[in-house]
């Protein structure tokens, strides 16, 4: 009835323009039957003036007069169906008795002939429902009176207002569904109940009645209901009830984006070179562009690039352009033609969770007004299997490792054929370590598996492109555009030379620097830099690239001391706002460095700092209040906030010489599109590195190579592990031929010195046997022997066949590093012996990632304080796990131990201490300060403490043994996820809302996911402190795309539930069974 319900009202308004005539529905009744009063036509006159005066007038909201019940739709005037109803009823009641059997023919002839192509059924969501108006007996002559049923054009003629009627109608239906012709009455007295009762806008019906129609016995008026009556009282009472107001300007534009999705479909499956009003998209589509990210042409290179024959024909795709190009724009527009025109999910891979929850945030806003939903997998959230929906299609948006999560469980329910498309940004980290690896592994099994999934790469930094060609069996476009001119400089001493590729050495002298340097300032800044930043701040934005976290801090330190205090006055009240705001998400604590250089629109950015913190200074930077951003390399990776210059301070990453790769990165910043006429970079350098930055500048871009046997448990193996597990392969032949179609597999002539192919995939099965995740089963020779063997060395003699171990598929279902996936096994199985409840501890060991405790070694005064604060069931789990306090003590008074402790487990326990800790106190300064670490560091153990709890709970489900870890598991995962107090949780599953933001909305009274998904982004950015308008849309949109994912997820359980199961008993033998 709803779905019944919805396409009515979305073609009520545009079917009311081109309604039938009465003449063109029932027979025209004669003149002198109908010939109206004087009085009666001057009020239908008078009516038919206020109607067209209501015509486009927009449909009042929360009217409670009769007058405009039903809008400007009159409803019981002489075009309504009741009317024709009544007319009908009318003419028949009028005609003498005594030729009633000659009238009845007439009548039948009369309406069978103008009713038989108005019959209608009205449609429900499980059945038809033929709901009949009069059904009549037989009259005395043999002849069937006539049928009047509700017909499917006049259904679509009802107000939205009475659709709800037809919702109870079945009830109703047999009351007056057995009257006869006979038993009809147009009596004075219902007459005048009816007059009374209509709208004023509606016109008069003028009534003739015949007085043979008065002498009725008391039991036959009692009986006679009449129709009009009914459905006239039925529809008024439900108008006056508190039914859903309906924007018929809203119902117009639905079908409007309706009709133009399925010609955008036809188009987009036909050859034709006509692309529609917006690249197969409706017209919508570009209208939403300008409203919500002011984009109103697209460039003529993203043009070029959407109609290329390539991706016309759906040939998978890389293209390649400078940074700030406008990449982006062209992948969603792909995305966009998948999910509305060919109704395929798309999968979306993104580098880092902050990008994610950019683009989460960015998309949501499209997601709720075409009709598709935004799904974020990155950390700890997302679902495996994704949820299968019932009409709307899914966009998901993953970083590299939940990407590869996501389409092993797509593959192993079989249903990877959903995915029609599958966008990989920065394309180019597929050469970089164990990700580039995973993200090898997602893309090589989606072109094995899916013939009929789409892939497109992008990047700014590609080179060895034919490889990676070669791999995906993709086309390859690219362009030098950038939408701002880019100029190159290097500063040498108090020179700066512009690139020259033209030069003999590859510059030309630009300019000599001249700016006033006194003594001090010469020893304090011997680069120069407060010279180069104050020729662009405050009036235009730049960026100070530094090779290290401490650099960063000490040169926005360094800038601030010799800047004048005229800076302070720039923005100065939005600033101590940023202050304000910088407070208030770290619970009253501010950095001494940042409190000293905001003031002057300075701040630094890297990742010592919490995710709150960022969040909130590149907002304050993007709006303009901060000017200069001193940032690591890793700000070039991630979210985009361009500059009107950017300084290199040095030519270096950390220790390591800079790569030509991430050199192109960072400039690619210089240059804001529809800000700045021109980007600057400028590259500072030492007399003693200018060969090799010389070399730098004009060698081309660095290969992307396979890490797939280079990362061997995160790569290879893995791998190996997955496509028995999926069974995708099982043999060692299409192992073998699987590694082939691989990135590695192409490049295996390059990357292979010592060993082939075949040798490294015959190794690599053989440690999986030997650590338990595979089993071998038995070798088939080609004269038919059973032989049990080792693995041998010959392809052509021998076919083995594996199967995955119960351990191996724990391992890989939760995407376990195989390097460690024993241990895990060891660990969770030696807690069942003691597994201490009464605290946290024990649990937040077992969840605490082995990688991590390679990377920091412990302060042993502060580990021996904080284990000497424990309480007896605390240092019973410690003594568990293989610590004890007198250990703990002599490495922290220095006395040499001869007991061996397993290194790992102690420098695990102390990050345990720190998480635990965390989780009582909820609050990163205060544990940062007692562990003397960076509280960006304690926020990424967090979070990779929450991703690795995830894992260990997926790990745990596929174990029966482990069963009593599954519940633990998932609260901690919860805890661990947000580590905020358990009424700011709903409010933090809102992609983009962080722990600081959660309070402000809490405190502002949104204290739920409704709250949000209901409120007014202008209401939001006058109660809420340093909330920008844009942040406000993106917050409420999300909020309404996650409210709206809920739902759809309980109402596919209910239908689930409520489904006829296939295999029920007789339903193939019994054809009458409905389902």
């Amino acid at each position: 009835m709803d779905e019944c319900g919805s396409r009515i009202r979305r073609r009520v308004s545009v079917r009311k323009r081109n309604r039938p005539s009465l003449g063109t529905i029932f027979a025209t009744p004669t003149a002198a039957e109908l010939k109206p009063s004087n009085e009666e036509e001057t009020e239908e006159e008078k009516a038919g003036s206020r109607r067209r005066k209501t015509v486009g007038v927009q449909p009042l909201e929360n009217n409670d007069s009769e007058e405009d019940m039903f809008g400007d739709y009159d409803s019981f005037s002489e075009n309504s169906f009741l009317a024709q109803v009544v007319d009908l009823e009318q003419k028949y009641m009028q005609l003498p008795e005594n030729r009633k059997h000659d009238t009845d023919l007439a009548t039948e002839d009369l309406c069978s002939e103008s009713l038989k192509h108005n019959k209608v059924s009205i449609t429900t969501v499980d059945s038809f429902t033929e709901l009949k108006m009069g059904e009549h007996t037989k009259n005395q002559s043999g002849h069937e009176d006539v049928s009047i049923e509700l017909g499917a054009d006049l259904l679509y003629e009802l107000p939205s207002s009475q659709v709800l009627y037809f919702g109870n109608v079945q009830n109703s239906s047999n009351d007056f569904g057995d009257q006869s012709t006979k038993e009809r009455d147009c009596n004075s007295a219902s007459l005048k109940t009816v007059n009374e009762e209509l709208p004023n806008n509606s016109v008069e019906q003028p009534q003739q009645i015949n007085a043979s129609s008065h002498v009725r016995t008391s039991s036959d008026v009692n009986r006679r209901k009449s129709l009009k009556d009914h459905l006239k009282s039925a529809m008024t009472g439900n108008a006056k009830a508190q039914t859903p107001m309906f924007s018929r300007t809203k119902q117009l534009k639905e079908t409007l984006l309706s009709e133009e999705i399925n010609v955008a479909k036809k188009t987009i499956e036909s050859s034709s070179d006509d692309l529609g009003p917006f690249y197969s998209l409706p017209s919508k589509v570009r209208d939403l562009y300008v409203q919500f990210k002011g984009i109103e042409k697209l460039y003529e290179w993203q043009h070029t690039c959407l109609t290329l024959n390539s991706v016309q024909e759906r040939k998978n795709l890389i293209y390649s352009l400078p940074t700030s190009g406008g990449k982006t724009l062209v992948a969603e527009i792909l995305m966009l033609q998948e999910l509305l025109c060919r109704r395929k999910d798309v999968l979306m891979i993104l580098p880092y969770v902050a990008i994610v929850q950019e683009k989460i945030s960015g998309l949501s806003s499209f997601g709720i007004e075409l009709g598709f939903f935004v799904e974020e997998y990155a950390g700890s959230k997302g679902k495996f299997p994704p949820i299968k929906r019932r009409e709307k299609k899914s966009l998901y948006i993953a970083t590299i490792e939940k990407g590869h999560g996501l389409v092993n469980s797509l593959i192993e329910t079989g249903r990877i054929s959903s995915l029609g498309l599958v966008v990989v940004d920065e394309l180019h980290m597929i050469g970089e370590g164990s990700r580039g690896a995973i993200l090898e592994m997602t893309l090589a099994k989606l072109l094995y598996t899916s013939k009929t999934t789409q892939i497109i790469g992008m990047s700014a930094t590609l080179n060895n492109v034919e490889d990676l060609q070669e791999f995906l069996q993709a086309e390859y476009y690219t362009s030098q555009f950038r939408p701002v001119e880019l100029k190159e400089y290097l500063k040498i001493n108090d020179s700066i030379c512009e690139v020259d590729s033209k030069a003999e050495n590859g510059m030309t002298f630009s300019r000599l620097l001249n700016y006033k340097y006194s003594d001090t300032l010469k020893k304090m800044d011997p680069d120069h830099l407060v010279a180069l930043v104050t020729e662009v701040i405050p009036n235009y934005s730049c960026l100070v690239f530094c090779p290290t976290k401490k650099n960063c801090e000490n040169v926005a330190e360094m800038i601030c001391t010799f800047l004048s205090k005229e800076y302070m006055k720039h923005k100065e009240k939005e600033k101590q706002e940023v202050i304000k705001n910088l407070k208030n998400i770290s619970s009253g604590n501010l950095c001494p460095v940042l409190k000293r250089t905001i003031p002057l629109g300075v701040a630094y950015h890297h990742s010592g700092l919490t995710s709150d913190e960022r969040k909130l200074l590149e907002e304050a930077y993007s709006t303009g209040v901060l000017c200069l951003l001193t940032c690591t390399s890793t700000l070039a990776a991630g979210v985009n906030l361009p500059a009107r210059r950017v300084i290199l301070r040095a030519p270096y990453v950390a220790k390591e010489f800079l790569k030509r790769n991430q050199y192109k990165q960072m400039i690619g910043r210089a240059g804001r599109a529809g800000i700045d006429s021109v980007g600057e970079s400028i590259l500072i350098l030492q007399e003693k590195d200018k060969q090799q930055v010389l070399d730098l500048i004009s060698r081309p871009l660095e290969n992307c190579y396979s890490h797939l046997v280079q990362e061997s448990t995160k790569g290879i193996q893995t791998l190996f592990l997955s496509l028995v597990g999926l069974k995708i392969a099982t043999n060692l032949h299409d192992i073998y031929h699987f590694m082939s179609g691989t990135f590695f597999g192409v490049q295996q002539k390059i990357l292979l010195k010592e060993k082939s192919l075949w040798e490294i995939t015959v190794e690599s099965l053989r440690y999986l046997i030997e650590k338990g995740l595979l089993q071998k089963d038995t070798i088939l020779t080609e004269k038919g022997h059973m032989q049990k063997d080792a693995l041998y060395e010959f392809k052509e003699e021998f076919q083995y066949s594996f199967h995955i171990t119960k351990l191996g598929r724990a391992s890989f279902k939760g995407t376990i590093d195989l390097a460690y996936c024993d241990i895990l096994y060891r660990d969770l199985k030696k807690g069942l012996e003691g597994l201490v409840l009464e605290s946290l501890l024990h649990l937040i060991y077992l969840t605490t990632p082995y990688d991590m405790a390679f990377q920091r070694d412990p302060d042993w005064m502060i580990y021996f304080r904080q284990f000497s604060q424990l309480s007896p069931a605390e240092q019973n789990a410690a003594a568990l796990v293989g610590v004890s306090e007198n250990y703990i003590g002599k490495k922290a008074s220095g006395q040499a131990i001869k007991k061996k402790v397993d290194k790992n487990i102690v420098n695990r326990l102390y990050l345990s201490f720190i998480l635990y800790t965390l989780l009582k106190e909820t609050n990163i300064w205060n544990v940062s300060e007692k562990f003397n670490m960076p509280r960006g560091y304690v926020q990424n153990l967090l979070t990779a403490a929450a991703t690795f709890s995830s894992c260990v709970l997926h790990f745990c489900e596929e174990l029966e043994e482990f069963w009593v870890y599954r519940a633990l598991l998932v609260e901690l995962t919860k805890k661990l996820t947000y580590c905020v107090k358990a009424e700011l949780i709903p409010l933090m599953e809102v992609t983009g809302v962080l722990e600081g933001r959660a309070k402000q909305l809490y405190n502002g009274g949104y204290k739920s996911l409704a709250h949000l998904a209901n409120a007014d982004p202008e209401v939001l950015i006058r109660t809420i402190d340093h909330l920008s308008r844009r942040q406000a849309k993106q917050i409420v949109s999300s909020a309404k795309m996650l409210l709206h994912e809920k739902a759809e997820a309980l109402q596919e359980e209910v239908e689930e539930l409520l489904r006829l199961p296939s295999d029920f008993p007789g339903i193939v033998a019994s054809p009458s069974v409905k389902a």
